[in-house]
Formats: structure tokens, sequence, C-alpha cells
């Protein structure tokens, strides 16, 4: 029985286990196709895990019930193998009792053998004759002497039954004990097991809860970025691809620590922004009159005579229409029919300008524009059905340069601030059409390798940095500034080795080095007690202040960009290389 109420109990907590690590793995590892809107994406996630908590409550009510069921059978078993013990133990003390009371009849018994024995070796029925006065005499020590053997002969044997079913309670004592013991051995491990399987329960049940506090917290950043309530020194910014790296981490951020945020990130600002079309498309807005906005100047030729076949790196030559265009991975399927076709015309005439009208080849990765060999579909299918042969032309006819990218930051080298309305330089980012389409990369904080959100993160949850952290960069800028024969080399992250950037470690300065190198260049800076960012109407960052213990620094936007790329810990950086826009946060 105890065998089966294990298989059963079991199965049942490993199933509810399994049950919500299967789901639970299913919030955490599914990757949202890149079509889904940011915000959207979130708002799935955040539905999937209150999916997992409705699950989770539906699965540990049970358990604990059966957890309880199974905790008072084995309290039930373990007080019957303590009664069993006392009752084996009452049987041992009665052997031992009939084995003294049996030791001392043995005694008995053996004085009447010897006695017996005595006798018969010296019977001799002669003198029984001889010696009795008469015959009545005779007959009674005649009738005494069998009384006597009949009283051996049924003591003997009253004894040797006795010692038989002394031995045989022995022998039952000694199996019950032994029965006894794997019993309690079998029960034992049952309860461990039992017991590990409740702990494993309670610390899942713990992850739970952990999870759907993070998605209390994802659901209210949402509604607040929604309400306009993450507003930085330039206006409202929507949400992150990465939690922790948007605006909306900052309330659980550190006390005292800073955030370096850029506007826009991996991106050359030329051309059409994708974020930006998207918005556009959904205001109203056609494919020519987005793509007139991002390139001006240009014309829309609809019957370019391009050609049939385009070389391909890695595929050869294919159909330019049918195959290549189909295949081309550049913006979700799922955005509005206008910005679809904005970006089919964008990547045609990209395609004609990069190949010479089909004179090279061209790569299949982001350098180029990402192609796969596989039929896109969809809306995007048509999208390219209805604007074939549609090429962006300059004032000869010839096909202009289309680059184009996810996110600009709200401003771009063809038309200057990409905003649905006019500048202001303290809200312009709330009016940014990239704002608008919620890019994930409009205000980020980058603190992880790569683009993704899941990528590496050199042990950091989140971009902010502490106050030593943040005056250790302060202080590599003022070393770098007046080296005093230190050698400038060194300014690299304190976890390059750890973490290595463009594969390769070095010798870093530590702390501590850095302090009494930049104590030595006009004072070490301790502390930093606020920061001031300046932005000009460029869309650049032109200068960054600084109040610290030492007195105020100041330096150029692009100056806090090198020196922050060369020493911030890990991976963090501002990730832009043509210009500079970022915004820096401090959390009081």
């Amino acid at each position: 029985m105890l065998k089966r109420l294990l298989s059963s109990s079991s199965l049942l907590i490993l199933g509810c286990t399994v049950l919500f690590f299967l789901t639970l793995n299913a919030v955490s590892f599914k990757q949202p196709a890149r079509a889904i809107d940011e915000v959207d994406k979130i708002q799935q996630q955040i539905d999937q895990l209150d999916e997992l908590k409705k699950l989770s409550e539906a699965a540990t009510t049970p358990l604990e019930a059966e957890v309880a069921t199974l905790e008072s059978r084995i309290r039930s078993a373990q007080a019957g193998i303590n009664s069993a013990k006392v009752q084996a133990a009452e049987l041992a003390t009665s052997i031992e009792e009939r084995e003294e009371d049996l030791a001392y009849h043995y005694q008995l018994f053996a004085n009447r053998i010897a006695e017996s024995y005595r006798r018969i070796r010296s019977y001799n029925p002669l003198v029984l004759i001889f010696t009795s006065q008469s015959a009545a005499t005779l007959t009674k020590n005649l009738a005494y002497q069998e009384s006597a053997k009949v009283q051996d002969d049924r003591l003997i044997r009253s004894i040797s039954e006795e010692l038989k079913q002394l031995a045989s309670d022995k022998k039952e004592l000694e199996e019950t004990e032994v029965r006894l013991a794997a019993l309690q051995v079998q029960l034992d491990e049952q309860a461990d097991f039992f017991q590990g399987e409740i702990d494993k329960a309670k610390s899942y049940q713990a992850e739970l809860s952990g999870k759907i506090a993070e998605l209390s917290a994802k659901q209210q950043a949402i509604l607040n970025a929604r309400a306009g309530s993450y507003t930085t020194s330039v206006g409202d910014v929507p949400l992150a691809d990465d939690f922790n790296a948007s605006i909306a981490f900052k309330a659980q951020a550190p006390n005292n620590s800073f955030a370096v945020f850029s506007f826009g990130a991996y991106t050359h600002r030329n051309g059409m922004s994708q974020y930006g079309a998207k918005a556009r498309a959904e205001s109203g807005q056609s494919a020519e009159q987005i793509l007139l906005a991002y390139y001006p100047g240009s014309r829309l030729e609809k019957n370019y005579n391009a050609m049939n076949q385009i070389s391909v790196e890695g595929y050869g030559s294919i159909s330019f229409e049918g195959q290549y265009l189909q295949g081309i991975y550049e913006m979700p399927a799922s955005w509005h029919t206008e910005a679809l076709k904005a970006q089919a015309i964008a990547a045609r005439t990209y395609a004609i300008r990069y190949t010479d009208n089909g004179s090279r080849s061209i790569c299949t990765t982001e350098r180029c524009q990402v192609f796969k060999n596989s039929p896109k579909g969809s809306d995007w299918q048509k999208a390219v059905d209805a604007t074939k042969n549609w090429v962006l032309v300059d004032g000869e006819g010839k096909p202009i340069s289309t680059q184009y990218a996810s996110t600009h930051g709200g401003y771009t080298n063809f038309i200057g601030w990409d905003l649905d309305g006019s500048y202001s330089s303290g809200s312009w980012s709330t009016i940014a059409w990239e704002n608008r389409a919620n890019s994930p990369w409009f205000y980020k904080s980058w603190y992880r390798s790569g683009y993704s959100s899941s990528g590496a993160n050199c042990g950091r949850s989140h971009p902010w940095l502490s106050q030593e952290d943040f005056s250790d960069i302060l202080n590599a800028y003022i070393v770098r500034q007046n080296p005093q024969g230190a050698d400038t080399e060194r300014i690299q992250p304190v976890t390059i080795n750890e973490c290595q950037i463009g594969g390769q470690g070095g010798n870093p300065f530590s702390n501590a080095e850095l302090r009494d190198l930049a104590n030595k260049s006009g004072g070490t800076v301790t502390k930093v007690n606020s920061v001031s960012v300046s932005h000009n109407s460029n869309g650049q960052t032109s200068q960054v202040s600084f109040s610290t213990n030492r007195g105020n620094i100041s330096m150029s936007g692009s100056d806090f960009k090198t020196i922050f790329n060369l020493r911030a810990p890990g991976y963090l950086r501002i990730p832009q290389s043509s210009f500079t826009f970022f915004n820096i946060e401090h959390k009081q």
C-alpha cells in the first residue's frame, strides 16, 4: 500500500511541477517574432505570465491537499510502528521472564533427572522385595516408583514443549524486529522523499510569486508609460525591449546610481526610420508620402526598368522580384500596408543601386539588407507585388541611396528632426514618430552584448552604475586628459578579461589605481552629486556637466561617449558611431 501511495502521490507532485516549469519556460524562452510591436510583445508576456499564475493556482491547491494527506498517513504509519515496537518490547520482556522461569524449572528437572538416574542405577528388584515388610508395602513402593516415573516423563514433555515454544517465540520476535526495522527504513525514505517534494513545491511557488511580482511591475510600468509618466529631460519615452534597460526600471534601481540612455542605437541616421514609417503609415500617410519625407529631393519612378536576376552571395543568380525581394526580412509583415510598401520600394531601390542594376553581388546580412531564401509571404508579398518596378530616383532618373534603419533616435541626417509637430527642446521626444511607434531602441540603456535583449550581460542584471563605478569613469576622463605619464592604454573596462570586448583582454587600471592617478591630476572624484546634459538643435548631445566632490566637471558629449565606451564595466556602452545623442539618468 505504501508503494502504491508513493507512486500516485509522486506522480501528482511531479506532474504539477513539470506543468509549472514547462509553462514557465514557455514564457521565459519564447522569443516573439520581430513582427510583433514591442508594447504588444510585453503585453503577450504579461498574458502568458497571467496564464501561468492561473495554472499554478490550479495545481497548487490539490498539491497542498495531497501533501497534507500524505503527512497524515505518514504520522499514522509511524504511530503503528511505535505501537508495534512497544508490543515487541513487551513480548521480549515476557520471553525474558519465561526464560527465567524455564531456567528454574529446568534446574528442577535436571535435579529430578539426576535423582531418577541414580535410582535407576541403584534399582534392584530383589532388594525392593526383600526390604518390603509385606506385599502391601511392596505394592506401594512399586506404585510410587511408577508415579515418579510418570511425573518425570510429564515434566520432560512439558519442558521440551516449553523450550520449543520459547524458541518459536524468539524466532518470531526476531523476524518481527527485522520487519519493523525494514518498515521504518522504508517509511523514513518515503518521508524524506515527500519532504523533499514539499520543499521543491514551496521553492517553485516562491519562484512563481517572483514572476507574478515582476508581472505586476511590468503591467504598472506599461500603464505609467502610456499615461506619460516616464518623463526625461526631453519628454516622454517608450519602454525598451529589455525592461531592465528601460527608463521604467529607474523606480527599482539602486539609490544614488546613474545610467546612460541612448536616443537611437546602431544607426547611421540616413534615410528612412522603419519605426518612423510605421507610425506615419498608422497616422494615414501613404507609402509615397513616407518615402518623400525620408528621402527629400527624390521622386518615385513607377516603371523603372530593373534587372530580372540578381546575384546574391551564397545563392548565386536568382529572380529579383519573384525570389529576392520576397525574401527580404527587414520589416515585420504585420505592420501597416503603407509602411510595408515603403519598405519594399526602399529595399528594391537599395538592391538596384548596390549591385549597379545587377553588375555585382549583394550580401544577405544587415551590412546590406537581410535576405532569407524563404518567401516571407503574407502582406509583405502583397506589398512587393503592389509596388513592382517602383524605384526612388534622382533628377536624372538614377536610383538614389535608400539606406534605412530601425531607429534613428528622433533625428535624421536627411530631414533633421523626425517629429509629428514642431521641435521643442523639452518635449520633442513625446512627438517623435519613433516614439509614436513605440520603438524599443528609441531610449535605451545598453548593458548586454550585441543587439539581443537576451545577450550576455557580464553578470549585470541592469545598467545602473554605483557612485564608485560612475566616479571611476570621471577619474578615467581626468587621467586621459592629463595623464602625467600614466599609460592611458590601460583605461579599459575593469572586466575586460572576464567579458572581452573585441576578443581581446588587457591590463586595466583598478579603481584604486585610477583614483591615485586622478589625485595627481587635480583631484580624485569620489562622489557625483548631480549631472546635467545639454542637447543642441542638430540632434546631438553637446555638453555634460557633473557636480562632484572636487567641483564641477564639464566635457563635450562626444568626449563623454568616448570615455564611457572605454571604461564602463561589462558591455555598457553608447552604441553610436556617426553621432552622439544620449541622456544620463540619476536615481537619487
